[in-house]
């Protein structure tokens, strides 16, 4: 795969200059793929990890909501749950306002998966930034309010 081809040689709408934008893509998804293989949890998909971070955050939530807040269909959230279900990390909950739907929540084995997966990730990130100099630290320190900025933005 060519990450340069079709790309111009001047920013669009004032933002990054194009190569700048597949270097900062590259690296992000990079980063993103090395800390997800920091966990050996690796029976679980992105899909399934995001779904207990975002069950954590909001539960006891309905599969509805929680599709919503996924950005995907109702049949595809419940194809994602119902394996976390299965395991044991997510418990439904008959919905109290109505019979005919259920909550999900995370069980204390989900809790506990996701800060072990966490923790993992953090102790890869804090290994590598302690390898860094005192001036790369401060710059990466600089650039985490921007970089937040960046995942707050909505499509």
């Amino acid at each position: 795969m060519n990450d340069s081809a079709g790309h111009g040689s001047s920013a669009v709408g004032g933002g990054l200059d194009p190569a700048a934008v597949v270097r900062l893509r590259l690296v992000v998804a990079r980063l993103h793929r090395q800390l997800a293989q920091a966990s050996d949890r690796q029976d679980f998909t992105f899909a399934q990890l995001s779904a207990l971070a975002r069950i954590e955050a909001h539960g006891p939530i309905r599969l509805g909501e929680l599709a919503a807040r996924e950005r995907v269909a109702a049949p595809s959230m419940t194809r994602t749950v119902t394996p976390l279900v299965a395991s044991g990390l997510v418990a439904r909950l008959p919905d109290p306002e109505d019979g005919r739907s259920a909550l999900v929540e995370l069980s204390p084995e989900g809790v506990e998966l996701l800060a072990e997966i966490r923790q993992r990730r953090s102790e890869v990130l804090a290994r590598r930034t302690a390898e860094l100099d005192a001036r790369e630290r401060a710059v990466l320190l600089e650039a985490l309010p921007v970089l937040e900025r960046l995942v707050a933005f909505e499509d």
